[in-house]
Parts: C-alpha cells; sequence; structure tokens
C-alpha cells in the first residue's frame, strides 16, 4: 500500500508540475518589429470568420469555412494551448491592433510531424507579416517547446508558402501524408533541424530589422 500511495503521489507531482507548465504558457505574448502574438481567443471570431470566408485565402487551409466550423476551430486552437501547451499564435498588427492571421506550432493526432505553420489575411500579403510571424514561432518552437525537428506541410500548388518556407531555411523532403480527414489532399513536408534554426535564425531575424 506504501508503494502504492508513493506511486500516487509522484504521479500527482508531475501532473500538477506539467499542468502548471501549461497554465504559465497560456499568457505567452511574443512581440516582433511589427507584430504581436499571443493565445488566441474568440475575441477574434469575426475577423477570423472574414479571412476563413475569404476562398483563396483558406484554399490550402482547409478550404472556406462557415462560422459554425471557425467557432470549433478556434476552441480546438485554444483546447490544445490548454492540453498541450502550444498551438498556433493569433497574430496582431502591433501598430493598429488589427487580427491579421494565425501562424504558429502545431501537432493533432497523427499529425506527419511537429509543424510551424501560417496563414495571414489577405490584406497583408507581400507585407512579410508571415515570414516575421513565422520566425518568432519557429524560436517558441525551438528554445520553449524543445522540438528538434520543425516541419511545414504545404500544397504543391501553394506557392506562396513554398517560398517562405524557403525563407526560412526549410527543404521540400518529398510527399507526405496527413491524416483523416485530409488523407486524399496531396501535400509536400518542407523542414529543418532544430540544429540548422539556431545556425541560421541570428541571419533571418537581422534581414527582419533592417
Amino acid at each position: 500500500m506504501m508503494l502504492g500511495r508513493n506511486r500516487l503521489a509522484c504521479d500527482t507531482a508531475v501532473a500538477s508540475s506539467l499542468w502548471a507548465k501549461t497554465m504559465n504558457r497560456l499568457d505567452t505574448v511574443i512581440e516582433t518589429p511589427r507584430l504581436i502574438l499571443r493565445v488566441p481567443s474568440l475575441k477574434e471570431f469575426e475577423p477570423w470568420c472574414a479571412y476563413m470566408a475569404d476562398e483563396e485565402a483558406a484554399q490550402y487551409i482547409g478550404k472556406a469555412q462557415p462560422p459554425s466550423v471557425v467557432w470549433r476551430g478556434i476552441c480546438t486552437m485554444v483546447g490544445s494551448w490548454q492540453l498541450e501547451g502550444f498551438a498556433m499564435f493569433s497574430v496582431f498588427e502591433k501598430d493598429t491592433g488589427r487580427w491579421v492571421g494565425r501562424v504558429g506550432p502545431w501537432r493533432p493526432y497523427q499529425w506527419p510531424g511537429d509543424e510551424v505553420g501560417w496563414g495571414v489575411i489577405r490584406e497583408v500579403w507581400g507585407k512579410g507579416y508571415a515570414l516575421e510571424a513565422a520566425v518568432a514561432s519557429m524560436d517558441f518552437a525551438v528554445d520553449v517547446l524543445g522540438w528538434t525537428d520543425i516541419i511545414h506541410s504545404i500544397h504543391p500548388n501553394n506557392l506562396a508558402s513554398q517560398k517562405l518556407a524557403q525563407r526560412v531555411g526549410s527543404v521540400n523532403r518529398g510527399p507526405g501524408q496527413m491524416p483523416p480527414p485530409y488523407q486524399n489532399d496531396p501535400v509536400d513536408l518542407w523542414g529543418q533541424t532544430d540544429a540548422e534554426w539556431k545556425a541560421r535564425r541570428a541571419t533571418i531575424w537581422a534581414s527582419l530589422k533592417r
């Protein structure tokens, strides 16, 4: 019985430690030269709905969605933050406070790897916001989450995302397989190791600050 009680106490202590670590991350706020990244909330529901209603913007991230599906998607992101201590960030333009997209670490069940993904609203395409947020998220994944390998699952026709992956130093590792219900969607897995990221990130940050 004593052994059982000791085991329970140990498991409880570990669980408490993991829970505290997860809860502490819910306060995560990352500032870059032009952006603020923080844990999503339903406060972003309306701009998120507008983003996912844009057929071109949503083409490679689950396609256009009605508000009911967007709501569930936001809650999934927040739930991942609560349960695992990470998910994508809501991204805000620092000067205006406007929500401009969601970028960050993502690893649902049966995902083909530890991913840093990105997606920003049409109005800021070409400004480099997705790159800036992705670089901050890569740092978070390596330095905070301790990921040793990072992927980006990109449709073969999504040239804009391929270019962004190249700008953060990732390479195309070839075709991948997504879990249901996306198992029939073609995807290439781009990626790099934590060591490769650490070797190049200072140069990338310097280019963003010019």
